[in-house]
């Protein structure tokens, strides 16, 4: 029977070694098409920009990267989907303002915002604003809160359904403002713009950028931006901090996340690809059309800017009783 040295048996244990992990090692992300989950039905602004950074990583990434929408029960679906998904980068979840609502929103979730998923890099923010018709008699926004303030519980202010970003920013701005109106949600943006423009609410808090085509046909007016800046589109219209409103900062976002666990070379090549589609001239003049600031960061400031969303969000809907789902 043949004899083996010592040092015969350590180096074949060490090649074994090798053998075992070089699969590992050899693997290469993406080795599949890429999927993100999109929360919300197709045509929205944040399908469109899901879309239009999906095709420069397609571009860049040499596979496909599928848009996958699954609309309903405020993220859930699609937040599920993605928290239960193989923890291998090819799976990603479009978060949103909307994620911190839900946080705060429903009793139960199967999911935890911010322990089931591993952030990405936000993809850009997108103002919402404060609307009336050209015949409101208050031309400012200074001049909405003296008649609110003269008159209390008088003012009719529409948003869409509650727990959405434009229902809690109204809920927001009448806290900081220290104002008494009435806040009336609607089924959705047509809705919400007939029932403005039918004079059956006085103002409006709305995402401006399905606004914008009623504001250069001057059928509505924009009293103030709700974000801390002016929006680029509109550089003559006011911030509401501006109008003398302080510490009031209400902007639309939306961002990518992986499942928990996926790794950190994974997470960090995305990153990487993200920042380079974000950047750019293409991608941000698409997503400049559709009234989405491009803007990326790292996967720690995503992951800052969630906790405070939640924090900030379920403090609204305590404060303002909205009832929990």
């Amino acid at each position: 029977m043949h004899r083996y040295t010592r040092r015969q048996v350590v180096a074949a244990i060490a090649l074994a070694a090798c053998v075992s992990i070089w699969p590992a090692k050899a693997a290469t992300f993406p080795s599949k098409p890429i999927r993100i989950v999109v929360p919300f039905g197709a045509g929205g602004v944040a399908d469109l920009t899901a879309r239009t950074v999906a095709q420069k990583l397609q571009e860049s990434l040499g596979l496909p990267v599928i848009v996958d929408n699954k609309p309903g029960a405020g993220g859930v679906v699609a937040g599920e989907a993605v928290a239960k998904a193989e923890p291998d980068g090819h799976t990603l979840l479009l978060m949103s303002n909307g994620t911190a609502v839900s946080a705060g929103l429903f009793k139960s979730l199967p999911f935890d915002a911010q322990r089931d998923f591993a952030p990405v890099s936000t993809l850009g923010y997108f103002d919402l604003a404060l609307l009336v018709t050209p015949t409101a008699p208050y031309k400012t926004l200074p001049e909405l809160l003296a008649y609110a303030k003269a008159n209390p519980g008088k003012l009719n202010v529409g948003t869409i359904n509650i727990g959405s970003t434009q229902h809690l920013a109204a809920e927001l701005f009448k806290a900081r403002a220290g104002v008494d109106f009435q806040i009336v949600p609607f089924n959705g943006t047509p809705a919400l713009t007939a029932a403005l423009r039918g004079v059956q609410v006085d103002v409006a808090v709305e995402i401006l950028g399905p606004m914008m085509g009623q504001i250069s046909t001057k059928t509505l007016r924009p009293l103030a931006i709700l974000g801390d800046e002016r929006a680029p589109q509109l550089p003559e219209v006011p911030t509401v901090m501006q109008s003398g409103v302080a510490n009031f900062d209400v902007s639309s976002w939306n961002a990518l996340a992986a499942p928990a666990k996926t790794p950190k070379d994974v997470i960090a090549r995305l990153n990487k690809e993200v920042q380079a589609a974000l950047a750019n001239p293409e991608v941000k003049k698409k997503l400049f059309d559709l009234n989405v600031q491009a803007k990326g960061s790292t996967p720690e400031k995503l992951s800052e800017l969630l906790s405070t969303e939640i924090k900030r969000w379920s403090e609204v809907i305590v404060q303002a009783k909205v009832p929990r789902l």
